[in-house]
């Protein structure tokens, strides 16, 4: 689908509010979208294998750390712009805007929050330049919900860190060539770069993915790991420094889903429009109108939501629960049209001729990682009550 035949999905008439400029970044990664990842990406789906070619490409078009400042290879763009690239990217495929999320949201922004300047300057134009890959390491095979419980340790050694440990359900893991490794220091959490072919380093792919299969998920193991004191990420100091990067992840996710929204629901109405029962198209019947008020509507609320979300984030009023609140709204919502697509498609919705299966899967995982649905409800709940339910 080419830029001229796509059609936006804007009944509130956003890109009114949009600066050129937004507009501009959202249209070229629309058309890399339209022409070189939704024309591969069923393949790749199906391979189980994440399509490496995109990289280079995506990194020549600045997606990676795109809020970052020039002198560390970022663009300097505002969150509506990044929004609105994640939105683009997850309509082609959640596991391509994983890819860019952990790059940038999980891997650049710890990096240069409390990396020392050495690091930054070292690795952060590499990465975005795709020169260089990393990986997140905080959730452990028997601590996901609950961060906090990591059993990964580091020891202070003469020569540097001593680490040992295992994380699970990691994004670029086995491709990575640099990990954001968060591990226990003396009771404390600390962030840690650990490289590529480290001695007693192993990041085995996890096979089987039924969700998210055109994307790379491993294991990271560490046994006696030796890390370089210049390794430490300097300025990270408890569980308040990897959750802070889970806000960024977790507001590009916000805006991603949206994406694969609108990719199902434009799949839909076409669909609907062309399809012929009983003498007159499917989209002409009362309860296939409903279905889509019902779907344009969410995805409408939903955007909205993100462009205030956006906004305060970019004046720096933005909190990590309104964060939550957009997370869990959107997932839920991309969830329920994706189903409601599939089941509006027929037998079809399960072919691979359309993209609707793929996002069916794919937002069961993406709906879970990054804070399931139930504990971003638990966040907002604290935060309206004064109570805490996680205990």
């Amino acid at each position: 689908m080419s830029k001229s035949e796509y059609k936006n999905v804007d009944y509130y008439n956003l890109d009114d509010l949009y600066t050129e400029d937004e507009r501009a970044i959202r249209d070229t990664v629309r058309d890399f979208v339209d022409n070189e990842v939704i024309p591969i990406i069923e393949k790749y789906n199906q391979d189980m294998k994440f399509p490496m070619h995109l990289i280079p490409k995506m990194g020549e078009l600045g997606l990676f750390g795109p809020t970052l400042p020039v002198e560390y290879g970022g663009m300097g763009i505002n969150n509506i712009a990044y929004g609105l690239i994640m939105q683009e990217l997850e309509r082609g495929d959640s596991g391509v805007r994983s890819f860019a999320s952990v790059q940038s949201a999980l891997v650049m922004y710890p990096i240069y929050t409390y990396g020392s300047e050495e690091q930054k300057r070292f690795w952060l134009p590499k990465l975005a330049a795709a020169e260089k890959i990393g990986c997140f390491g905080l959730t452990e095979p028997d601590f996901g919900s609950n961060p906090g419980g990591m059993i990964t340790k580091a020891e202070k050694v003469s020569d540097g860190y001593l680490l040992n440990g295992a994380k699970m359900w990691i994004t670029n893991g086995t491709i990575a060539d640099v990990a954001v490794v968060w591990a226990k220091l003396d009771g404390k959490v600390k962030g840690f770069l650990v490289e590529k072919g480290t001695k007693g380093f192993t990041a085995p792919e996890t096979k089987g993915k039924l969700s998210l299969r055109a994307s790379v998920t491993s294991e990271l193991v560490f046994e006696d790991c030796l890390i370089p004191a210049e390794n430490i990420l300097p300025n990270s100091g408890g569980l308040k420094s990897p959750l802070s990067c889970l806000t960024q992840a977790r507001y590009g996710i916000a805006w991603g889903v949206i994406g694969m929204a609108m990719h199902c629901y434009n799949t839909v109405l076409e669909y609907t429009k062309s399809r012929v029962q009983f003498g007159k198209p499917l989209a002409a019947f009362q309860i296939t109108q409903e279905k889509l008020a019902f779907m344009l509507t969410e995805i409408t609320k939903a955007q909205l939501l993100d462009y205030r979300l956006a906004q305060m984030k970019d004046n720096g009023t933005m909190r990590p629960q309104q964060v939550s609140m957009a997370k869990r709204n959107n997932c839920e919502l991309a969830k329920t049209v994706a189903s409601m697509a599939r089941e509006m498609l027929g037998a079809n919705g399960i072919l691979d001729e359309y993209p609707i299966m793929r996002h069916l899967n794919n937002i069961e995982s993406v709906k879970t990682y990054e804070g399931t649905h139930e504990m971003h409800t638990l966040i907002l709940g604290e935060d309206v009550t004064g109570f805490s339910a996680f205990e």
